[in-house]
């Protein structure tokens, strides 16, 4: 058996103040069994002020997440936050690491880190929770860190959240979190053996907000895309006079029809940039060969398909928790609106009270977009709603 609790503070100036708070919440909500770890989400701050550090080296687990803006548990919303979803079995063990700094070699690090950690377990996970650094905007696509994973756990449904902060698209303060240290540029995972039953729900924009329809990527390799209908992207772009409406906000919905085990269920890139030749660079791979579809959004498109997959959440059986990761671009949407923490108060107003959970921004979004005979289908997302039900 499984049991969840989401526990927070928001005390950012004090350690030893935040550390009570935790404390006398988790003695509230939960008995820990033999087994348990946990899932830590905060706002930077709490790195600087060592409230985080502090907190960490006197909880009696391990403890995986990253920095955010704003986050959402039972018992609150807020921006400058501190929470933590604690996980606990007899039944269900947990191993958890770090990477070694990310570089060239995504799976060669990988599999370095995946050996070390779970090297005496007799089978591969029932799930892993995976942490990246800043939203990849650099040397590899989200899609790069998701293949990684699938070499070293071949079957295993991965779900995680990429580390954001809330700067003006800086990311200067973007840290994953290990155990009380922070890092730039390193992975930590929680992987679950056991007992566990994960499911898996994806949220995205409407279809029917649409710019440009089914739009065919002509050439491409990983996350450029160097012909749309066979022509230059940006002079694509420029004679349907849309140039200017390409930006990190726009929202591209692609059909990945050529991959072998596309299920059907199309995913959200976002854009970066066009080069100097007029490529265009995702931030998630975009196959030759598929189909895109350019979307716009606002607020009113955003919080109903929150809201109905949280519906579905409540009516779900055997839940004894929930991790949630809406894209950060929802939140920026939202604030355009005046409302910046209308997601988060809607999805704590929805969600079933007895269901712990924790909800928290993203620069990227992991989750299965299906799971068929045992095998998921593991995508990386963008603009998207990801949650993962336990």
């Amino acid at each position: 058996m499984l049991k969840c609790a989401s526990v927070y503070t928001l005390e950012v100036d004090d350690p030893e103040i935040a550390l009570d708070e935790i404390k006398e919440q988790l003695e509230k909500k939960i008995t820990l069994l033999e087994h348990s770890t946990g899932i830590i989400m905060c706002h930077p701050e709490f790195i600087a002020s060592g409230v985080l550090k502090h907190i960490c080296d006197n909880l009696p687990f391990d403890l995986a997440g990253v920095t955010t803006s704003s986050q959402a548990v039972n018992d609150d919303v807020g921006e400058l936050i501190l929470t933590i979803f604690v996980m606990t079995s007899d039944d269900v063990r947990f191993k958890t690491g770090v990477t070694e700094s990310i570089g060239e070699d995504v799976a060669g690090t990988v599999k370095a880190a995946y050996e070390r950690v779970a090297s005496e377990m007799p089978e591969i996970p029932k799930l892993a929770v995976i942490f990246l650094p800043l939203p990849p905007l650099g040397q590899h696509s989200g899609d790069a860190f998701v293949r990684a994973w699938e070499k070293s756990i071949p079957d295993t449904p991965i779900f995680g959240t990429c580390a954001i902060d809330d700067s003006a698209m800086t990311f200067e303060e973007c840290e994953t979190i290990y155990n009380g240290i922070s890092y730039r540029n390193a992975m930590p995972f929680v992987l679950c053996y056991g007992n566990i039953n994960p499911r898996f729900m994806v949220a995205t924009f409407s279809q029917s907000s649409a710019i440009i329809s089914k739009a065919e990527i002509t050439k491409a390799k990983d996350n450029i895309v160097y012909e749309i209908n066979h022509m230059n992207p940006y002079q694509y772009f420029k004679d349907l006079e849309l140039v200017e409406s390409v930006s990190f906000f726009s929202p591209f919905m692609i059909d990945l029809l050529k991959r072998e085990d596309y299920d059907g269920v199309p995913v959200i890139r976002g854009y970066l940039s066009f080069t100097e030749d007029g490529a265009v660079v995702f931030v998630g791979d975009v196959d030759e060969g598929s189909h895109f579809t350019m979307l716009t959004h606002d607020s009113e498109d955003i919080l109903p398909t929150t809201r109905q997959k949280l519906e579905q959440l409540n009516q779900m059986s055997d839940v004894n928790g929930a991790l949630i990761f809406p894209c950060m671009v929802r939140r920026a949407v939202l604030m355009g609106s005046g409302k910046p923490l209308s997601e988060l108060e809607d999805a704590r107003e929805t969600i079933n009270p007895n269901i712990p959970f924790m909800m928290g921004y993203a620069g990227g979004e992991v989750c299965p977009t299906s799971v068929k005979n045992g095998v998921p289908t593991n995508r990386y997302h963008n603009y998207s709603l990801v949650v993962l039900v336990i």
